[in-house]
């Protein structure tokens, strides 16, 4: 089938604007989120972890769950719980192969968090008065 047949077929709707990889990445997000809340009642080193988002391979066969912080302790609970967390995702979602699970902290976070230091640091150097927005 050529890819103008493929395209004609196709169902209008969110399944079509919505690739499948995000479809799915977000299904796993969902996952391993309900899995580590209910990890976290027998392991406090779980318990304020939030999951921001997973990306995992176009095979399948492997995702990273990006994490909002992640310390040493929980580095060591979630090694302890892989395996937990990946039998979950087999149980509740179809897929051909479950994902091998890799944690690691957002980037995005760390990066957010830097610009709100700055800016914090800005906002206490300015003098009020001084002409920026909402100075006094």
């Amino acid at each position: 089938m050529t890819a103008k047949h493929r395209k004609e077929r196709a169902r209008p709707g969110a399944a079509s604007r919505y690739p499948r990889s995000a479809r799915v990445n977000e299904v796993l997000r969902q996952v391993v989120a309900e899995e580590l809340e209910r990890l976290g009642d027998q392991d406090e080193r779980l318990r304020l972890l939030t999951v921001t988002a997973v990306e995992s391979q176009p095979d399948l066969r492997h995702a990273t769950v990006w994490l909002d912080t992640m310390d040493e302790p929980a580095e060591e609970a979630l090694a302890r719980v892989r395996v937990k967390i990946q039998a979950a995702i087999g149980r509740q979602v179809r897929l051909k192969h479950t994902p091998q699970l890799s944690f690691g902290a957002d980037p995005a976070v760390a990066s957010g968090r830097r610009v709100e230091e700055v800016l914090r640091v800005l906002a206490e150097r300015r003098a009020p008065g001084d002409g920026w927005p909402g100075g006094g």
